[in-house]
């Protein structure tokens, strides 16, 4: 058996300087960061990592779809890229570490293995994904899509909500839109993909654990809800006369709770409420909501969406309404791989971290990176739980300590993966 390699663990300073640099990038006056996708602030970001890579001696190249993707050559050429990394752009006043941490972690990995002399037997793979938020109303995670082969022209050609085509938004951030089916890996490429993420909930700080091994990412499915009423005076209309679209939306939103109450999912959210004409005093003629579920399990999911639309007909007749329930956008829920789970339970046991398995109830590029090969994911406590805020934040012991997991992660799964 070959000895493992001795590791002398990532430059935690340099790390947390680098999200310092990095979250000025984009900054708010309240001390979060919009950096949205495609933006110039997401682009000066991508430009200042793919300086730290090239200055790590990777390969550093940006895909048609604006991935920003840095290699180290193994010494197995057939054995196929372990990849790691997550993304750059952030909600509008969002925190300053969601994503941008995996990718400042990963470059601090590949350097933490080029100063310690100590080369893969895979390929190595650092991605910054594009747009995993979903800018604009774009479609998310297109990056790692486009890696996936699932961009499509059709998804090129959609306007964002300001009007202007994804194609456009990623030409005019460096990316090639006509040449976007070279973006894309080809089957069997990845061995492995690991993702280091904030927890973005707070199950870990709850437990009293530094390092969570991540079971598997969530399903999550999409739904609008149109309510039909009747706009009327508010002072003229008696209450049982009323055809209020509100009180029927207010009906609908305890009924999407009680979806995941009762048990039928793990969480479900109306983010959504929009009322018309919106006045105080006029009866509101109509109303739409947006409806996010999520779970584990797909059928438990297709199942609640059979139950919403059982709820909205009942709804309907007992506000005297008309409720639409147009289905949405999902996304499949997906496993991690057991063997790269356990080179992360195996990490942290090493460094004498305590962890604990648990789900990813936010999506991520792994999910879509799924598609090519195994994933695994890594999470570090986020502090009050809080995320996609300026309120977020994760002590910086937890950070450097993530960045090793990871690097001793990689080093395990170089021992027992193969592309499939």
């Amino acid at each position: 058996m070959t000895a493992r390699p001795t590791l002398s663990g990532v430059d935690g300073r340099r790390l947390l300087d680098r999200l310092d640099e990095l979250a000025a990038v984009g900054a708010t006056p309240g001390g979060g960061v919009t950096r949205l996708a495609y933006s110039p602030e997401d682009v000066r970001a991508r430009e200042l990592v793919a300086g730290w890579l090239a200055d790590a001696g990777l390969a550093v190249t940006v895909d048609p779809a604006g991935n920003l993707v840095g290699r180290l050559p193994g010494t197995g050429p057939a054995a196929g890229t372990l990849a790691t990394g997550s993304h750059l752009d952030s909600v509008v006043d969002a925190g300053r570490l969601d994503g941008v941490y995996g990718v400042v972690a990963a470059v601090a990995v590949a350097e933490a293995l080029r100063r310690d002399g100590v080369r893969l037997r895979h390929d190595l793979a650092v991605i910054a994904f594009s747009n995993e938020e979903g800018a604009r109303g774009t479609p998310g995670m297109v990056g790692s899509q486009a890696i996936a082969g699932r961009l499509t022209s059709d998804d090129l050609a959609r306007p964002d909500d300001e009007g202007v085509p994804l194609a456009d938004r990623l030409a005019a951030a460096g990316g090639d839109p006509g040449r976007i089916e070279a973006a894309a890996w080809p089957p069997g490429e990845v061995a492995g993909f690991l993702e280091l993420h904030v927890e973005q909930g707070p199950v870990l700080r709850a437990e009293g654990a530094r390092i969570g091994v991540v079971t598997g990412i969530t399903g999550r499915a999409n739904a609008d809800i149109l309510v039909r009423g009747l706009a009327n005076h508010a002072g003229t209309t008696p209450m049982v006369a009323r055809q209020d679209a509100a009180v029927a939306a207010a009906d609908l939103v305890l009924a999407v709770r009680r979806l995941a109450t009762d048990g039928h999912v793990r969480v479900a959210t109306t983010g959504l409420v929009q009322v018309s004409p919106g006045v105080r005093n006029v009866v509101p003629g109509e109303a739409l909501l947006g409806v996010d579920l999520r779970d584990l399990d797909d059928e438990r999911i297709t199942h609640a969406l059979d139950l919403l639309d059982t709820a909205a007909a009942e709804i309907g007749a007992t506000r005297h309404v008309s409720v639409e329930v147009r289905r949405g956008p999902s996304v499949p829920a997906v496993r991690t791989d057991p063997r790269l789970a356990g080179c992360v339970a195996g990490a942290a046991d090493r460094l004498g971290l305590t962890r604990i398995e648990l789900p990813s109830g936010a999506g991520h590029d792994a999910q879509v990176m799924a598609g090519l090969g195994p994933i695994g994911m890594i999470f570090v406590p986020s502090v009050d739980g809080i995320s996609h805020s300026p309120r977020e934040r994760t002590d910086p012991d937890d950070l450097v300590a993530g960045a090793d997991v990871l690097l001793h992660a990689l080093l395990a799964a170089d021992g027992e993966l193969d592309p499939e």
